[in-house]
C-alpha cells in the first residue's frame, strides 16, 4: 500500500492506492491557516502504508513539510520528478526536467487508460495542454487558467477587482464580461487545439479535463469532453505499481 500527493500550486490532493486502485482521496488548500494541522489529522486516519509518493510543483519548504508529515506517522516520502521514459510513455521536451511533473503523471495516467489519443487539458494555477498519441508526448501549450487570468487583470487595472459574474456571450455589466471574457479565451484554446490535433493526427483524440477549475469548462465546451479530476494522481498510482 502507498500514499500518494500531488501538491499543486494552491492545494494538496491525496490518496492511497492498492491492488484495488486509488482509496481515501482528499484535498486541502496549503494556503489556508491550519494546513498542516489539518493534514496530520487526515493522515492519522489514513490506513498505515509502507511508503508515500509525492509529485510537487509547489515551493521546496513545503513539498518538505509535507514529506516531514509523512514521515511523522511513519511512512518514508519519495519525491517524484519526470523521466524522459517511463512505463511506455515517451515524453516530448529535450529537457524533460523542464515539463512539470504534473504534466507528466497526467501523461502517464492517461497513457495507462489506453493509447489514445489524448488531448489532455489541466485546469490550475495554469491551463495546460498536452498531446499524446500511443505513448508519444507531441507536445503542449502552457496559458493563465480563467482564474488566473482575473488576478491579473486584478492587479493592473484596479476597475477590474470585482468576483462573481456569470459566463455570458454578449455581457451588460463587468462581472459577467470578465467571466465570459476569461472562460471563453480558455474555451477558445481548448477547442482549437482540439480542432488542430484532430487535423494533425488524422483522427479526433479523447479529451480529458483534469484540475480543479475543470468544472468550469466542462459544461461550455462545444466538443466532447470527460472529467478526470485526479489524473495526475493516477499517475501516481501507475509509478507506485511499476516502482513496487
Amino acid at each position: 500500500m502507498t500514499w500518494l500527493f500531488d501538491l499543486g500550486n494552491t492545494r494538496l490532493k491525496w490518496a492511497r492506492v492498492d491492488d484495488g486502485g486509488l482509496r481515501e482521496r482528499g484535498a486541502l488548500a496549503h494556503g489556508e491557516p491550519g494546513f498542516e494541522h489539518a493534514l496530520d489529522a487526515c493522515l492519522a486516519e489514513l490506513p498505515r502504508a509502507e511508503r508515500a509518493l509525492l509529485a510537487s510543483v509547489a515551493g521546496e519548504d513545503l513539498a518538505a513539510r509535507v514529506a516531514a508529515l509523512a514521515a511523522r506517522h511513519g511512512v518514508p516520502c519519495e519525491r517524484v520528478h519526470t523521466q524522459s521514459e517511463f512505463a511506455g510513455l515517451r515524453i516530448a521536451y529535450a529537457e524533460p526536467a523542464r515539463l512539470g511533473v504534473d504534466r507528466f503523471l497526467a501523461l502517464l495516467g492517461a497513457h495507462r487508460r489506453g493509447p489514445g489519443p489524448w488531448l489532455i487539458v489541466g485546469v490550475g494555477t495554469a491551463l495546460t495542454v498536452d498531446l499524446l498519441a500511443d505513448g508519444e508526448h507531441l507536445g503542449g501549450l502552457i496559458a493563465p487558467s480563467p482564474a488566473l487570468m482575473r488576478e491579473m487583470l486584478a492587479s493592473r487595472v484596479p476597475a477590474l477587482d470585482v468576483a462573481g459574474g456569470e459566463r455570458v456571450d454578449f455581457a451588460r455589466c463587468t462581472e459577467d464580461a470578465l467571466a465570459g471574457g476569461t472562460v471563453g479565451s480558455a474555451l477558445g484554446l481548448i477547442e482549437r487545439s482540439h480542432a488542430r490535433a484532430s487535423e494533425c493526427l488524422g483522427t479526433t483524440p479523447a479529451l480529458l479535463i483534469a484540475g480543479g477549475g475543470g468544472d468550469s469548462l466542462l459544461a461550455a465546451l462545444r466538443v466532447p469532453a470527460e472529467a478526470a479530476p485526479d489524473l495526475v494522481l493516477e499517475g501516481l498510482a501507475v509509478r507506485a505499481a511499476v516502482t513496487g
